[in-house]
C-alpha cells in the first residue's frame, strides 16, 4: 500500500530573516532610501538579538538560544553609519571553530552522550538579550551570567565583565532601569541553590556598584524583568518555578524544567531603591509577564504599573516554536495596568488597557519611574496573532485612551520600538525600529515621529545585510 505524506507547510514569510545565519558588516555609511535624517537626531542606536539559529544543520532548541549579535547605528546630523557584529563569547568561538553546537542553552542540552553532558555541565552565555550603554563601553546582557563588554563604536568584543563587583555565581540581568534624574542604574540577578536568591544592585551611571543586597526567594522562580516606580523597585514574580533534578541530571534543558504552577499565585516584592531594603510583600492572582512598560506613584501614593500580561506561560512555547517558522501555540499578551499599595504589597486593581496582542512596551526614557502619558509597543496582526510576528507599532495615549499606529507593510516585520528623545524638548522624540522586508530579503532602519506614528517613516535607511528581529535595544544620546 502506498501512503501519501502530507504536503509540507511553508514557513511564515518572516522566517526568511532566521533561515540563515546573519552576516556581519563593518562600519558602513547607510544609504537613505526615503526621507531625511532629522538634523538634531545625534547619538547611537544599539540593538541585540540572536543572529544565528542554526549551525552544522542543527536548529537551536529555542529562540533564546541563538548567538547574540549587536547592531549599532551611529547618527551624526544628516548621515548615519552602521556596524553589525557577533559577540565573541567563548561558546561562540568554540562552536564556530567546530561548526556545531557544543554547549547547552536555555532550550537545548549540550551535544554528545549523557556522560559528556554531565562532564561539561556549563551553559553557554549567549549574550543575546539586551544592551546597556555606559560612558566607556557597551554591555551585552544575558540574564544567566555576566555581561560582555564591547567597544561603543566598533562593537569589538572586549570580554566578560564583572563590573568590579559580580561574584562568579551572580548574574546581571537584561532589564536594568536607569534613573533619568540621578543617572543611577538599578538591576538584579537570580542565583540558584537549595532556594533562589534575588541579588539587587544600585550602580552609578558609570556602572560602579554603590549598594547591593540579597533576598531569599520562594523556591526557584524565573524572573525576567522588574519595574522602577518613584522610590520603589517592584518585582512581580509569576508562578513559574524550575524543577532542578532533570536539569542537574542533564536530561532536560532549563526551559523544559520550568513549570507553570498557578496555584502559587504571583508574588509581589516592594523594595526601597535607596536602601534596597524590603518594604512589603504581597500576593496576587496568577499571571505571567516578560516585560514592564513603566511605573510611577500617583497622587494617593499608590504604585501604578504598566506591563504586558499573559494568562499563563504558554508564551514560552510560542517563542520556542518561532525557531521552526511554524508557531502553533496561541499566546496573547496585552498591555495591562496594575494599582498597588506599596506599604502592604496588596494589588488594589488590575485591568487591560488595550486588546491588541503585543510586546516590548517602552516609554520616553526621560520618564522612567515617573508619570508618563504614552506607551509604545510592537503588535501582531489581530487577524492571525498565533503565527505572525510584529507588523505594527502602536502608541497608547493614557490621557485620551486613544491609539495611533503604523503598519509597516505587507510581509514587513518590525522590532521593538526604541524611543530617542529630542534634545531640550520634553515630550518630543522619535521612534526607531529595524524593519525586515520579506519580499526583498532586506532590513531597514525606520525613523518615525513619536507623536505622529500614523504619518509613516520620516526616514528609511538601508542596511547592508539582513538583521534578524531581536529582543532589546537602547538609545545613547550623542554630544
Amino acid at each position: 500500500m502506498i501512503t501519501q505524506s502530507r504536503p509540507q507547510q511553508s514557513p511564515q514569510a518572516w522566517y526568511g530573516m532566521f533561515a540563515q545565519a546573519a552576516s556581519e558588516f563593518s562600519s558602513t555609511q547607510l544609504p537613505i532610501l526615503s526621507g531625511t535624517i532629522p538634523k538634531d537626531l545625534k547619538g547611537s542606536l544599539y540593538r541585540n538579538g540572536p543572529g544565528r539559529l542554526e549551525r552544522g544543520g542543527q536548529r537551536v532548541g529555542h529562540w533564546f538560544d541563538g548567538d547574540g549579535a549587536v547592531l549599532a547605528v551611529h547618527f551624526n546630523g544628516a548621515q548615519a553609519s552602521g556596524v553589525y557584529r557577533y559577540v565573541q563569547t567563548a561558546g561562540y568561538q568554540a562552536e564556530e571553530q567546530a561548526d556545531q553546537f557544543l554547549m547547552g542553552g536555555y532550550g537545548m542540552l549540550p551535544a554528545g552522550s549523557l556522560w559528556r553532558r554531565l562532564r561539561q555541565g556549563a551553559t553557554k552565555n549567549a549574550a543575546n538579550t539586551s544592551v546597556l550603554a555606559l560612558p566607556n563601553k557597551l554591555l551585552t546582557l544575558w540574564e544567566g551570567g555576566h555581561p560582555h563588554a564591547l567597544d561603543l563604536a566598533s562593537l569589538e568584543t572586549q570580554g566578560l565583565d564583572d563590573l568590579g563587583f559580580l561574584a562568579p555565581d551572580q548574574s546581571f540581568s537584561a532589564h536594568p532601569k536607569c534613573d533619568p534624574l540621578s543617572g543611577e542604574i538599578y538591576n538584579f540577578g537570580v542565583s540558584y541553590g537549595k532556594q533562589g536568591q534575588l541579588h539587587i544592585y544600585r550602580c552609578s551611571a558609570e556602572g560602579k556598584v554603590k549598594r547591593q543586597t540579597k533576598i531569599p526567594l520562594k523556591g526557584l522562580p524565573m524572573i525576567h524583568d522588574f519595574v522602577m516606580a518613584g522610590p520603589y523597585l517592584i518585582f512581580c514574580i509569576p508562578p513559574v518555578s524550575m524543577n532542578p533534578l532533570p536539569l542537574l541530571a542533564q536530561m532536560k534543558s532549563y526551559s523544559d524544567c520550568l513549570q507553570w504552577k498557578p496555584q502559587q499565585g504571583t508574588q509581589i516584592l516592594v523594595i526601597d531603591r535607596e536602601s534596597l531594603e524590603m518594604v512589603s510583600q504581597g500576593e496576587a492572582d496568577p499571571w505571567y509577564q516578560w516585560h514592564f512598560g513603566n511605573g510611577y506613584i500617583d497622587d494617593q501614593g499608590h504604585v501604578i504599573i504598566d506591563f504586558v500580561r499573559y494568562a499563563d506561560f504558554s508564551t514560552n512555547q510560542f517563542l520556542k516554536e518561532v525557531v521552526s517558522g511554524h508557531p502553533q501555540t496561541q499566546a496573547d499578551g496585552q498591555l495591562w495596568r496594575l494599582h498597588l499599595d506599596p506599604r502592604t504589597g496588596k494589588v488594589l486593581e488590575t485591568y487591560a488597557l488595550i486588546d491588541r496582542t503585543g510586546e516590548f512596551p517602552v516609554v520616553d526614557p526621560r520618564q522612567v519611574g515617573q508619570a508618563h502619558r504614552h506607551t509604545y509597543l510592537s503588535t501582531r496582526p489581530t487577524s492571525d496573532p498565533t503565527t505572525e510576528l510584529f507588523r505594527e507599532i502602536i502608541c497608547f495615549d493614557h490621557a485620551s485612551h486613544q491609539l495611533s499606529s503604523i503598519q509597516v507593510g505587507e510581509q514587513a516585520y518590525c522590532s521593538e520600538p526604541i524611543y530617542a528623545p529630542k534634545p531640550e524638548q520634553p515630550g518630543q522624540g522619535w521612534i526607531i525600529s529595524v524593519v525586515y522586508q520579506a519580499a526583498s530579503q532586506t532590513s531597514e532602519v525606520w525613523i518615525l515621529t513619536a507623536d505622529h506614528l500614523e504619518d509613516g517613516p520620516i526616514c528609511r535607511l538601508g542596511l547592508p545585510s539582513v538583521v534578524p528581529m531581536g529582543f532589546h535595544g537602547t538609545w545613547q544620546p550623542g554630544a
